[in-house]
């Protein structure tokens, strides 16, 4: 069995590495918060005081962090990763970043002959937990091929997208889609609830039709018991559409591909909902709600 070294035992982080550890990987771990880990530490997981202690001597390191100026710390700084591993080590970002940035890792790790993929998730704590989180992942495909059986302890839906960054690229679709998902859900909450519907028989009535998704199955009853405890960070989440926006400007898709699509409105923006949906969160995020699940968006609609 490879060793594995695991950075990050945050909401997304624990449970995956519960899920390695259940398939017999050894896991060494390492957090800026030691307490978040001590649970991990209590189940047998190795724990390190550093990064460099913690990346020593090992074969995978994984990463799941919270921004990209987190990543670019621990991939780059002198008492981070690349500076400290060996060569033919595999490392394996499943932070959602920016593509650029996983792009730079996997060049400059190339350069000294290390293997970087990019591999962001979706399924948040619920996929977490169960081991089966969609995964998304860029970088050579013969590395991915060869650590397959790594990725399939912690998701069921692994797909190889293509080149260094393509992972990434994936999940920003991933969290454009989510954002009019979610507030799809809060809308047809509040409806409900102006025409005293009891909202819980009529999210089941239209989770099973066409308007049924993993939003309204899994944050739909959420938000009806006032369960508001981050699956995924309000944060985080406004972390991840400012990326997306960013990547989409940078590489001119709204220039080269909807010019002729809104030939009549050359000012509209082209990632409409995205732009909405982000400014509710912005909202939410001034009101001191950070560190709340996305499901709390609700409370802006009622």
């Amino acid at each position: 069995m490879k060793k594995i070294s695991f950075i990050g035992t945050g909401v997304m982080g624990r449970s995956m590495i519960k899920n390695l550890m259940k398939d017999a990987y050894d896991v060494t771990i390492y957090n800026r918060t030691k307490d978040k880990a001590l649970e991990l530490i209590e189940m047998g997981a190795l724990w390190k005081d550093s990064i460099k202690e913690c990346v020593k001597d090992t074969d995978i390191i994984i990463t799941i962090i919270g921004c990209p100026k987190d990543v670019e710390e621990v991939y780059f700084g002198s008492e981070g990763i690349l500076e400290n591993i060996k060569e033919g080590t595999v490392v394996i970002d499943m932070t959602t970043t920016s593509p650029t940035l996983s792009i730079k890792i996997y060049e400059e790790a190339k350069k000294r002959k290390i293997y970087a993929l990019d591999a962001p998730v979706s399924g948040g704590d619920v996929g977490a937990k169960n081991g089966t989180l969609s995964i998304m992942v860029g970088g050579d495909k013969e590395v991915f091929e060869e650590n397959k059986s790594i990725f399939e302890s912690m998701g069921t839906n692994i797909i190889y997208e293509g080149k260094a960054g393509s992972g990434q690229h994936t999940k920003m679709a991933n969290q454009i889609a989510i954002a009019g998902a979610v507030s799809g859900v809060c809308e047809a909450i509040a409806y409900g609830k102006a025409q005293g519907l009891d909202t819980k028989l009529m999210l089941d009535s239209i989770s099973e039709g066409a308007a049924g998704s993993w939003q309204m199955k899994n944050m739909g009853p959420r938000m009806l018991e006032g369960d508001f405890n981050p699956g995924f960070y309000i944060k985080h989440f406004i972390k991840d559409m400012h990326i997306a926006k960013e990547e989409y400007e940078s590489a001119h898709i709204a220039k080269e591909i909807c010019s002729d699509v809104f030939e009549n409105n050359k000012n509209r923006s082209k990632l409409e909902m995205l732009d909405i949906v982000l400014k509710m969160y912005e909202q939410l995020s001034e009101d001191g709600m950070d560190d709340l699940g996305t499901q709390e968006l609700l409370k802006y609609y009622l």
